[in-house]
């Protein structure tokens, strides 16, 4: 259900998630509590009855350390990324990996993007 009320919405609520948790995520360590989750799909009306968001949760929470991490919530809900979009990633990586460091500088992100 949760799948289904995600895809009729599209990239605006992920997006908006994202940014969303970025902005509750004080100190910048990339995991949300339960409570910081429900609150979040409450701001973008994406309420489940309890049991729904406690199987939910189990799910994210697999390691059960009472936190998720923002990348295993959208890997739990796209699933893995098609073969023709991992190509594309890798592609634009090794563009913006230009000294072949296996990591990416923001400053390096910035020479090859303009958000404008």
């Amino acid at each position: 259900i949760f799948r289904e009320t995600l895809s009729e919405r599209g990239v605006r609520v992920i997006t908006g998630l994202g940014k969303y948790f970025r902005q509750i995520d004080k100190n910048r360590n990339g995991f949300l509590s339960q409570a910081a989750l429900k609150e979040a799909l409450k701001v973008f009306h994406l309420e489940m009855p309890e049991g729904d968001f406690e199987s939910l949760w189990l799910i994210l929470d697999d390691s059960k350390s009472d936190k998720v991490d923002y990348g295993e919530f959208t890997h739990a809900i796209f699933g893995e990324m098609n073969e023709y979009r991992k190509a594309f990633v890798r592609k634009a990586y090794m563009k913006l990996d230009f000294n072949k460091t296996g990591s990416v500088p923001t400053v390096d992100v910035r020479k090859c993007y303009c958000a404008k």
